[in-house]
């Protein structure tokens, strides 16, 4: 290990050995990580003639339209909602400062 940057770890994507350094606390996320993506990359392989960076690029489009989507469920916009939560706390911690001035 090596300090901040962590363990290195070896992965494989599409048949190609890859190393990463990964925290210890992160490892079982990342390696779950690279099994979905390792997945979603054959599974787009076998419906495209696309490879490589372009076959990448389609799985990491694949992904994040499913991220999006998902954040986006029964018309939900669950970062606009963060946004404006934030701003809500932001306004309330003004007023609140503003009270605790008089007093």
């Amino acid at each position: 290990m090596t300090g901040k940057i962590g363990e290195k770890i070896d992965i494989d994507l599409m048949g190609r050995q890859y190393s990463v350094s990964v925290k210890p606390e992160d490892k079982a996320n990342l390696l779950a990580a690279v099994k979905m993506v390792d997945t979603r990359m054959r599974t787009l392989a076998e419906k495209s003639s696309t490879g490589g960076e372009g076959l990448a690029l389609m799985t990491a489009l694949d992904i994040a339209n499913e991220f999006v989507t998902s954040q986006r469920a029964d018309g939900v916009d669950l970062p606009e909602y963060k946004r404006r939560i934030s701003a809500l706390s932001d306004r309330f911690e003004q007023a609140l400062a503003k009270q605790e001035k008089l007093f």
